[in-house]
């Protein structure tokens, strides 16, 4: 079942915000299978996709997102699908489109139980993870999942466990020079090249240093400024990603920003500010690696594939940074091996996806 789903998902176009296509195909193979749906709209997104699966004991949310990147050139295989050996080619194939199809795969095999023999399951299937996690903000903000006791989200780990990743923010740097004719750039300011000057300096900051999330990070996104015809440009504005690690907040990071203009000696006025986005910040999180859903994650793993899963903690973010934050659940992420995420010829391995999904059953199974 789980291939025959990879490949339905595949053939659908569904780049971030434009969901709505592969939205009610969930909805509809749930209804098929006898779920009752809910969908819960997500404005200009169309709507997650959630489904209820009574059990007893633990409460288990399974989530997946729906959304891809758009499609990049240089495709040598068909992104709406294509087979070669074990590898099975397109857009969205292994982020996360096989993990979707293995969990919707372990949620039906689920309901083939008797109520007693597994746990309260809770299926969702979100939009906008690629964009600003509209999906999984609007999913927690509804209460749908308070009573949950863990999250496990289906990204492509390479049969790895994640346990954590670090945060993000987003900065906006803004200088402000003086202007003057180009003529006499002494008599001005150049806030271009200020900028320029302090965003060649963010080597010099130091990092905290975290034992599971490693450092944080630095990089510029873009930088911009424009002289009104033959002048001195006066402003200049650069957009940086942050990445942070548990301990760094955005006190931290705007002050060691600020503190870096004055250790340059930066002229001209700078202002630093958080990049506007429609949903709250992306913080970092860790689960205990003694968990008891860790432990029993790890016991099944060994069960069914003959060996404990590597644990790795994420370097960038994604829904799973709401999921442990402010949801505030143990959230396990694990999926199947693939290649070539967000690039051309995007890829995953069936067997790997058919592994996956036996492990998903087998753990579900272990919360009785």
């Amino acid at each position: 079942m789980e291939f025959d789903l990879l490949k339905e998902l595949v053939s659908i176009s569904s780049p971030f915000g434009k969901e709505e296509e592969i939205s009610r195909f969930i909805a509809s193979f749930l209804e098929e299978h006898g779920f009752d749906v809910e969908l819960l709209p997500v404005e200009g997104f169309g709507s997650d996709v959630i489904a209820h699966l009574p059990g007893r004991s633990y409460t288990v949310v399974l989530n997946g997102h729906m959304d891809t990147v758009n499609l990049s050139p240089g495709w040598t295989k068909n992104p709406k699908g294509e087979l070669e050996g074990d590898r099975f080619y397109g857009l969205g194939s292994a982020d996360m489109k096989a993990g979707l199809a293995a969990l919707l795969a372990a949620f039906v095999e689920m309901a083939e139980l008797p109520r007693k023999e597994r746990p309260t399951v809770i299926f969702t299937a979100v939009v906008d993870e690629e964009g600003y996690s509209r999906g999984a903000w609007e999913l927690i903000r509804s209460g749908k999942l308070d009573r949950a006791d863990v999250v496990l989200v289906a990204e492509p780990t390479n049969e790895r466990l994640m346990l954590g990743a670090r945060g993000r923010f987003v900065v906006q740097v803004e200088v402000f020079g003086k202007k003057a004719h180009a003529a006499r750039p002494h008599e001005g300011l150049n806030a271009i090249e200020e900028l320029g000057r302090f965003v060649g300096s963010l080597w010099k900051i130091r990092f905290r240093n975290h034992r599971k999330l490693g450092a944080g990070s630095y990089c510029t996104l873009s930088i911009e400024g424009s002289a009104d015809g033959l002048s001195v440009p006066d402003y200049a504005r650069a957009i940086i990603d942050r990445h942070v690690v548990i301990g760094e907040d955005w006190e931290r990071v705007s002050s060691e920003l600020l503190n870096l203009a004055g250790r340059i000696k930066l002229k001209g006025n700078i202002r630093v500010s958080k990049f506007e986005r429609p949903t709250p910040d992306m913080l970092p999180y860790v689960v205990r690696e003694n968990d008891r859903f860790v432990n029993i994650f790890k016991s099944v793993h060994r069960t069914v594939l003959g060996g404990e899963p590597e644990i790795i903690y994420g370097r960038s973010v994604g829904d799973f940074n709401y999921f442990g934050t402010y949801l505030n659940k143990p959230t396990l992420v694990y999926g199947p091996v693939g290649g070539n995420w967000h690039g051309s010829d995007e890829w995953v391995s069936v067997e790997s996806l058919r592994r996956v999904k036996r492990v998903y059953v087998e753990f579900l199974k272990a919360l009785v």
